[in-house]
């Protein structure tokens, strides 16, 4: 065949992962239970499915585990074995799951983030309609950029690598199978970090570049006057 081409694929679209200044930033602004369900997602890094399945019988101060998925109105278990693995929390998370604790009545078990239907509770939390109704709102008076449930996961990864956490310590708080869905799909490269890279190795540069002795200056009649003779015209 001639004259025939294959059309070029349309470039893949590149993902991002939440800085923990913007982080920091939606918490301060969101009405709950969206900041308390954000930070939750940001500190966690936990899926959004996951999130919507959490139960307060699988939490303790330091820890919480992900018995369930929830996807629309089916519930079902985690995506992996490795996935169900007891998820770290934060003290700062503690705070904020103890108060959203006790707005909602203190429970013992059940669901942690659950809708509300004319002041009464119902299934779990629509992430949905609490993004629509409560969180982009406020995101648009701040001018921040909403880029996804997942940007959260994301950002996890990025935050802890750019604090230097080791890459196998992150691939197990995503609770991911392998290492190079981590560090691969997760941690995302950002401007601070290259500038940082490329000053530390400026200063390697300088730190090891060899170190001539250093030549004593001579005036230029001193050249001049201890120069070798030479001809002008040598054969």
């Amino acid at each position: 065949m001639q004259d025939v081409s294959i059309p070029k694929s349309r470039p893949g679209g590149q993902t991002y992962a939440y800085s923990l200044e913007e982080i920091l930033k939606m918490i301060s602004i969101l009405a709950q239970p969206a900041a308390t369900v954000v930070a939750t997602t940001a500190f966690t890094g936990m899926r959004k499915e996951e999130i919507r399945g959490l139960l307060w019988e699988k939490y303790c101060d330091d820890s919480i585990w992900v018995s369930q998925s929830v996807w629309e109105r089916s519930i079902s278990e985690p995506k992996t074995e490795r996935s169900k693995s007891p998820v770290p929390v934060i003290k700062p998370l503690t705070k904020m799951l103890r108060k959203h604790r006790q707005a909602s009545g203190n429970p013992e078990s059940g669901l942690i983030f659950v809708s509300r239907r004319d002041g009464r509770d119902g299934g779990p939390i629509n992430m949905d309609s609490l993004l629509k109704w409560q969180i982009k709102p406020k995101l648009k008076d701040a001018e921040i950029p909403w880029r996804g449930w997942h940007a959260f996961r994301r950002g996890l990864a990025t935050n802890l690598y750019r604090l230097g956490v080791p890459d196998k310590t992150i691939q197990a708080i995503l609770r991911h199978s392998n290492l190079s869905t981590t560090m691969n799909s997760y941690v995302k490269s950002v401007p601070q970090d290259a500038v940082a890279a490329m000053r530390a190795f400026e200063k390697a540069c300088r730190k090891y570049a060899p170190r001539s002795g250093r030549r004593k200056h001579r005036a230029p009649s001193e050249r001049t006057e201890n120069a070798p003779l030479m001809h002008p015209n040598p054969r």
